[in-house]
């Protein structure tokens, strides 16, 4: 098994996000310090992160939250904000000490993100060769005209105008703040923004900060 998935299986995070970790110095393998990601791990090997002994995690939780505004989607944070982790109870975070949040949702931004131990499902949601679709609901200042439903059109997957100031757009690509820049390139300020589906998967009428906690994979 390659030493990303790996670490992704052992619940530090997804294949993709582990890479800069390996990258860092921050994982040994047998007493040796690794940062070929092509490395392989073989049954016996001893894996260390940061100095602890890590192994794969066979007790997996799935968390569907809505992310309230706020809040950064981060396990933790150097200027003491916020985050997505204070939503979670702390017999849950006890439990499961190795929960991180799949993708990212801004920090003025609400709406549906999930939180796991399960790399491989995590690697699933973001990896954009699996073309998972986000929709996204946004409430923008000023009148929508046609030109911006055209301009929104060439950037996102499918736009859809609501009413006068509220828009669905649908992404499958997960960049930092990209709804809110696709709005800002066509003259749109989004006052409210918030994701109500990924994939399949929609929020339904779950309330911001509140969380359900599954042992199966959401399916997408």
């Amino acid at each position: 098994m390659r030493i990303n998935r790996y670490l992704s299986v052992c619940g530090v995070a997804s294949r993709r996000a582990v890479e800069d970790i390996i990258i860092d110095g921050r994982v040994k393998v047998n007493g040796k310090v690794i940062t070929d990601l092509s490395t392989q791990i073989a049954d016996g090997d001893v894996v260390e992160l940061d100095k602890k002994k890590i192994s794969p995690i066979n007790d997996k939780i799935y968390i569907v939250m809505n992310k309230p505004r706020g809040c950064i989607t981060t396990c933790s944070d150097e200027r003491k904000r916020k985050t997505i982790m204070d939503k979670i109870p702390q017999d849950i975070r006890k439990k499961y000490p190795h929960i991180f949040p799949v993708g990212r949702l801004d920090y003025d931004t609400e709406g549906l993100i999930f939180l796991t131990n399960d790399g491989d499902f995590a690697q699933q949601i973001t990896h954009p060769s699996n073309k998972i679709e986000k929709t996204y609901v946004a409430r923008v200042s000023t009148p929508i005209t046609d030109t911006h439903i055209k301009e929104l059109k060439t950037h996102a997957d499918r736009v859809k105008q609501i009413d006068e100031n509220t828009l669905e757009i649908v992404i499958h690509e997960g960049k930092n703040r990209q709804v809110r820049k696709m709005l800002g390139v066509v003259g749109l300020d989004a006052e409210n923004l918030k994701r109500i589906s990924v994939g399949k998967y929609k929020i339904d009428k779950l309330r911001p900060g509140e969380i359900i906690c599954l042992n199966k994979p959401p399916v997408v």
